[in-house]
């Protein structure tokens, strides 16, 4: 159901955006070409094969943009349904309730939670369209009507963790204005832990201790990833003439905060990705490989699953037999699943980048970037998507949408599937290692 969902959205955009009303030239726009955005809006990635705002007319950038809200507003509605489902732990009436101890989600609770997330979703981005017009409006010059038009644009599409820009070189041109980046990075970085996570720290940011595991974990992987994530970049391209070099301190710090809290499949740039070293590029795609929280509109594997792992690796240093966090002590079965999404994500994107390495004529480096970044519905690019030929778009299109549904309906079917053994084998311990 969730596979047809989008899919029946992304053909739909893509049936609109074939429409000559959708260009700027007024000719139709080739099939791949509305197949890619349409599928790249939906899964809310950002890759593009064409200029956003040079080739699609305004018609078309609505569309775009309508699209980016329903896929967005669908994942995040489906993601914390799903977490409901398989944690049982979720109790709904206005409010979601971290801490209840409910064994099951009623249905007449359902609408109330679509209802929150809504007003979640659509709240936050009215909050950051204001900011980001005021600016564009009292800080550049530009008439109302296309201040609010971009600020609108730019809110629906940071929120979601979509990544587009009506600007062609997105954010470039406002690496060192605080108020559009700092405004952007903060409307990705909500929209991508997830609706649970940031309605429990609004209700309880002073209570700690009442905290949830999920936001614990989601937490404690996503600060230090930014504060990581900040310091790595900030020294490799401290110097780069391309990115970072012709920067004041400050501004160096400015970009090197939103590089690293973009690629937590956000998708907007401050800098020219293009020109970062390669050692930049490798710590880019770890970052985006991990993704954004679970139940919210990032991609990756999650932070939850990498903090799973990591508790999982640190208790079996330690010689525990449990994994146990904030007094919790973890199921074996999410372990599991926690293992086999990273497993599984590992060799899909190892695949796909031996595909594509032999589809076209660029880089080891250049084509595993442009496959994490789809992967992780992220976006960002090396510059090279469309210079990829016709087939490895459709295999890029393909990896979005794997990238978008895939964990999210592999660990909800995992965790729903699970069915007790009545009996059990000889127990055998085999070398590791």
């Amino acid at each position: 159901m969730v596979a047809s969902g989008f899919g029946s959205a992304i053909l739909i955009g893509t049936a609109v955006l074939s429409l000559p009303i959708a260009t700027e030239s007024g000719e139709r726009a080739p099939f791949v070409d509305a197949l890619f955005t349409a599928t790249s809006a939906v899964c809310v990635t950002g890759l593009v094969t064409v200029d956003t705002g040079q080739y699609w007319s305004t018609f078309g950038e609505v569309v775009i943009l309508a699209l980016i809200q329903v896929g967005g507003l669908g994942i995040m509605t489906l993601a914390t349904l799903f977490a409901i489902l398989v944690s049982g732990r979720l109790g709904l009436r206005t409010q979601l309730i971290a801490q209840a101890e409910t064994k099951t989600a009623r249905l007449r609770d359902v609408p109330h939670l679509v209802r929150n997330v809504v007003l979640f979703n659509v709240g936050s981005e009215v909050v950051i369209a204001t900011i980001l017009s005021v600016r564009f409006f009292t800080g550049y010059d530009m008439p109302l009507g296309e201040a609010v038009y971009d600020g609108v644009f730019h809110a629906i599409s940071a929120f979601n963790n979509a990544g587009f820009s009506v600007y062609s070189d997105s954010l470039m041109g406002f690496v060192s204005d605080p108020w559009i980046t700092l405004t952007v990075a903060i409307a990705f970085i909500v929209g991508g832990i997830g609706f649970p996570v940031a309605f429990e720290l609004a209700r309880s940011w002073r209570r700690p201790r009442t905290w949830s595991v999920l936001t614990r974990i989601t937490l404690a992987v996503t600060v230090p990833l930014l504060v990581i994530g900040t310091v790595v970049i900030g020294l490799t391209e401290f110097s780069n003439p391309g990115t970072l070099g012709p920067l004041d301190d400050q501004g160096k710090f400015l970009a090197a905060f939103f590089a690293s809290a973009t690629a937590r499949t956000a998708g907007f740039n401050s800098i020219d990705v293009a020109a970062m070293h390669p050692e930049s590029w490798l710590f880019t795609d770890l970052l985006m490989f991990i993704g954004g929280g679970s139940a919210g509109t990032a991609g990756g594997i999650k932070v939850t699953t990498l903090g799973l792992l990591a508790l999982v690796i640190w208790a079996e240093l330690r010689g525990e037999s449990k994994v146990n966090v904030a007094r919790r002590r973890v199921p074996e079965s999410t372990q599991r699943q926690a293992l086999a999404i990273g497993l599984l994500s590992v060799g899909l994107v190892a695949v796909v980048t031996m595909v594509l390495m032999h589809l076209s004529p660029h880089r080891l480096d250049q084509v595993m970037f442009e496959v994490v970044s789809a992967f992780g519905t992220v976006g960002l690019s090396t510059g090279i998507t469309a210079d990829l030929p016709r087939s490895g778009h459709v295999l890029i299109i393909v990896l979005m949408f794997v990238g978008r549904i895939g964990p999210l309906t592999l660990f909800s079917a995992l965790a729903l599937r699970e069915r007790a053994r009545l009996f059990e084998y000889p127990e055998e311990r085999t070398i590791v290692g």
